[in-house]
């Protein structure tokens, strides 16, 4: 248990937290972006396509023979239309992702380059020098 504390305790279980939080609505977001703003103009250049509506039926859905009968099937279809906004939604989140990614390497990379240009602090003296000097300032009084 004490393990367990340790582990929440350090912070990355609640930095992990909140970046899967972010992720879930940013996916939430770019995917109401796609379906919502992004298909319905695409739909309409392409001759009035609903992509959520494209798919291919492999089997009719069968209506109840009698209320209550209970012998309706479902309808048994393949929905690339619904596929296809799910691959773009990808693509989206993958850039966004990329572009992400690039900017804090490009920032790293500015850090460390500053890093390695300041100037780097004059070596400690040696123990002879140390030593030296403490016999320098005794001799001076």
């Amino acid at each position: 248990m004490k393990e367990f504390k340790k582990f929440l305790i350090r912070g990355n279980v609640l930095e992990i937290a909140v970046g899967l939080i972010m992720a879930t609505y940013f996916g939430a977001i770019v995917k109401s972006f796609v379906n919502d703003i992004l298909m319905p103009p695409i739909g309409i250049l392409l001759g009035g396509v609903d992509f959520s509506e494209m798919k291919l039926v492999l089997q009719e859905a069968v209506a109840e023979t009698a209320a209550g009968a209970g012998d309706a099937t479902a309808e048994v279809a393949i929905a690339y239309g619904v596929f296809i906004n799910t691959i773009i939604t990808f693509v989206i989140v993958a850039f966004a992702i990329f572009m992400v990614v690039k900017s804090y390497n490009h920032l790293k990379e500015r850090m460390e380059k500053k890093e390695a240009e300041a100037p780097a602090a004059p070596p400690a003296p040696s123990k002879e020098e140390v030593l030296l000097t403490e016999i320098r300032d005794l001799l001076k009084k």
